[in-house]
């Protein structure tokens, strides 16, 4: 299988797969335990594996949202509770999601070590939530395993974006407002983000970029580690997204 072709083919679900656990009531029910609801819990959560560290470094990291927005919620939420904590609190709320839903799919084995193989030989360097989240350790049984590095995956793409997002000359707000322009106040956004033709070029070349970036981490995997690497994406976003 072409490299670029397992890119593109794992691409969506795995950005779908990776932030199941996000908005799931026992995350949401984890995050009331702490002292935290649930937009605090996700900004701490998914950004607390950088330590406790100023909010300005949050927001380099994840991009889009508004550094007002962002800002608040880090702030406020660090007050009631270590970013360390609310990180291994929030991951650990992505393996119970793994434990309770994939116990049953086929091929999370191969899945979970293609996955791992990928991450293990990306280049860390400009991807710094990808560095930070690659740090924490790995569940040891396989449905939650495979779930963490689907979660890696997807913040491997994510950073990889925003560096290109970046290096293209398109400021992260701009970007998403092409992207996902109804979710912009979600964001923290409350004024129209004017979008150029020339701004959709430069997303269109970083999206590009993206591609390139991770070509090298996904040349590692011979065809039946690719083929399992999109099989299992398949059916752990089929396990995901199916009716409870």
């Amino acid at each position: 299988m072409d490299t670029l072709d397992t890119i593109r083919s794992i691409s969506a679900k795995t950005g779908t797969i990776g932030a199941m656990y996000y908005f799931h009531a026992d995350t949401l029910a984890k995050g009331a335990e702490l002292g935290l609801d649930g937009f605090r819990f996700y900004f701490l959560g998914r950004g607390g594996v950088l330590g406790d560290v100023d909010a300005a470094v949050v927001r380099s990291a994840f991009g889009y949202f508004s550094p007002s927005l962002l800002t608040k919620m880090w702030d406020t939420g660090r007050e009631r509770c270590d970013p360390k904590v609310a990180a291994r609190a929030h991951l650990e709320c992505n393996a119970d999601l793994g434990r309770t839903k994939l116990a049953d799919v086929d091929g999370l084995d191969d899945y979970a070590d293609s996955a791992a193989a990928v991450v293990a030989a990306a280049d860390e360097s400009a991807l710094t939530l990808f560095a930070a989240l690659r740090a924490e350790p790995v569940p040891a049984d396989t449905p939650a395993r495979a779930l963490h590095h689907a979660v890696l995956l997807r913040e491997l793409r994510g950073s990889a974006h925003l560096a290109a997002v970046r290096a293209v000359g398109l400021e992260s707000v701009v970007a998403h407002a092409i992207s996902r322009p109804n979710d912009l106040e979600l964001f923290g956004y409350t004024e129209p983000i004017p979008v150029s033709d020339a701004d959709r070029e430069r997303l269109s070349r970083a999206e590009s970029m993206t591609e390139q970036m991770l070509v090298a981490p996904f040349s590692v995997l011979d065809d039946a580690g690719a083929q399992a690497l999109v099989t299992g994406t398949d059916a752990i976003y089929a396990a995901l997204t199916a009716a409870s």
